[in-house]
């Protein structure tokens, strides 16, 4: 029994472990791997609330849910985005109109979500956004542009950071949209093709797009607040499971330096104990701070430390084959996406660890005035 866990806690596993073994399909499409999820009541076990097609579990059980989820294979996930980040938002500030009808749909895995968030003039400063609604008889009117949205060429719906008020700076006059994705000709969206030649994130630009009034969580003018507290849950449980993926990844590092010989060198030898040892730390202190309350810039804090050791890692990846790396599988001038292994998609994609979800200099920046208390960076300078 792993530290932290008790017997019911295990049996729960033996559970998971079963359901996953006999219902995992690579075959299978994302939206119906949704489904399968959702008719097992397996979406949404972190929610506080039943009652909406979902089960509830204690926190070790969603914790040996992610990270038996990790371990078994199964598909990347298309609904975590409604799960982890518009559930809690609604079930902490929603309607119960708002409750009922947008839960149920997340929890059946038959309606999927992007973040309209960021924007090419507001990335992590988030204060700055500039997309606008207007408010008409029976909704508003969307203008603007959201970037990086990550699944938006997938998802059902979207929830916006809109500004509702042109006359209020900063983090006033905002409000928090949930804006159907399905309206043609108002709605476009452009896939940003990444240096590892997929596309996960997408431009989004709204042209007239509607929202119904109903669908404003947490009224008008109070998107700030609602978009503080959603950002609040995008780390919690899923960092274990996230946890397992990068020890399934440096396990494969560490083979091809034994493979390659590379292991030998004491140098990299030491960075491979290094990646092992920060690892094994970042776990425990995750299961030590998990229940407890969490302070300030503890989310900023567990950002810095997995995006850094994620990106070494990459580096490592590519670092242990030498020259080959640098070799294709097949001819890259031929293919579109370009055909990449495991360790040069690794090394590509973790580029970017640093600076989605608020970059190493926003999360210093946090740390620095919210629990340092040092004084405010000026906004607005140049």
């Amino acid at each position: 029994m792993e530290f932290g866990f008790s017997d019911e806690d295990e049996d729960f596993r033996a559970e998971v472990r079963a359901w996953l073994g006999e219902r995992v399909d690579a075959s299978m499409g994302k939206r119906a791997w949704e489904r399968t999820l959702g008719a097992a009541g397996w979406i949404g076990l972190g929610w506080p609330e039943p009652g909406y097609g979902n089960r509830t579990g204690t926190l070790t059980q969603q914790v040996v849910w992610a990270e038996e989820y990790a371990r078994s294979g199964a598909p990347p996930r298309s609904g975590h985005i409604g799960e982890n980040l518009l559930a809690p938002t609604l079930l902490a500030h929603g309607s119960e109109e708002q409750k009922k009808r947008f839960l149920p749909p997340v929890a059946a895995g038959e309606e999927l979500w992007c973040q309209g968030y960021s924007e090419p003039g507001a990335g992590s400063d988030l204060a700055g956004v500039r997309t606008a609604a207007v408010r008409e008889r029976d909704g508003y009117r969307i203008r603007g542009q959201k970037i990086w949205t990550s699944l938006a060429h997938e998802a059902d719906w979207c929830f916006v950071l809109a500004r509702t008020d042109p006359d209020a700076r900063r983090h006033h006059g905002l409000s928090f949209l949930l804006v159907p994705m399905d309206q043609p000709g108002r709605i476009e969206v452009r896939p940003i093709r990444q240096l590892t030649g997929t596309s996960d994130f997408n431009e989004v630009f709204f042209d007239g797009a509607r929202a119904r009034v109903e669908h404003v969580v947490g009224g008008e003018g109070n998107g700030w607040r609602v978009a503080m507290s959603l950002l609040g849950f995008e780390r919690g449980v899923s960092t274990l499971a996230q946890q397992i993926g990068f020890a399934r990844e440096l396990a494969q590092v560490i083979d091809a330096a034994v493979q390659t010989g590379a292991v030998h060198d004491p140098v990299l030898r030491a960075r491979l104990v290094r990646q092992w040892a920060e690892l094994r730390v970042m776990r425990w202190n995750a299961l030590r701070t998990l229940g407890g309350p969490a302070g300030p810039g503890a989310p900023s804090v567990a950002k810095l430390l997995w995006a850094n050791w994620h990106q070494r890692l990459g580096e490592l990846a590519v670092e242990v084959r030498g020259a080959a790396a640098a070799a294709g599988p097949a001819d890259w001038s031929a293919a579109s996406p370009y055909p990449l292994d495991a360790a040069q998609h690794l090394f590509l994609f973790s580029r970017a660890d640093t600076l989605y979800g608020g970059s190493d200099q926003i999360q210093r920046t946090i740390i620095a005035e919210r629990v340092l208390g040092l004084p405010a960076e000026p906004k607005g300078a140049v």
